[in-house]
């Protein structure tokens, strides 16, 4: 059986301008930029007057070694987005306005991802050993190193929505 450790949560919240197609993929192409297999789970979508209301589930994946497996879940809450135009040197262009865009980002580490040593009770035994005495060390990097992606993820997130929502 899979074993899957959530060693990461990152929540970004922004109200404000910016384009919401660029930034849907901007935060698409990071994840293709390092190697993640990318999912759209959910998209749905509400129209009330105006104002949209969003909500996005994403699944990204991502092999690092034979054993274990960093896996992203990408929560997106956009509540009163609206479109707007606004002149940017000069220029008018047509932008969202977000009442508040939302992102919950969940990393986790799986372990035994393709459930290798599970075929037998023997091997379940020596990967309780495995576990407990062989890797410690490289499951605690591993998971500094999902909580490292995460990070990552929402800071140029959250950098990217304020330098395009201040054009």
């Amino acid at each position: 059986m899979v074993e899957k450790d959530t060693v990461a949560k990152e929540k970004l919240k922004y109200s404000g301008l910016a384009d919401f197609k660029e930034v849907y993929k901007f935060a698409r192409d990071w994840f293709w930029k390092e190697d993640f297999n990318l999912i759209e789970d959910n998209y749905t979508e509400k129209i009330a007057g105006n104002s949209k209301e969003i909500e996005i589930e994403w699944t990204a994946s991502k092999k690092i070694t034979d054993y274990f497996r960093i896996t992203y879940k990408v929560k997106w809450r956009i509540l009163g987005m609206t479109e707007v135009e606004v002149e940017i040197d000069g220029q008018r262009k047509k932008m969202n306005k977000f009442v508040e865009l939302g992102m919950e980002v969940k990393g986790i580490l799986e372990k035994d991802y393709s459930s290798k040593w599970e075929v037998s009770p023997v091997f379940k035994f020596f990967k309780e050993i495995y576990q407990k005495y062989v890797i410690p060390q490289r499951t605690w990097e591993k998971e500094g190193q999902v909580r490292d992606i995460a990070q990552d993820f929402r800071e140029e997130m959250k950098a990217f929505l304020e330098l395009t929502g201040k054009k």
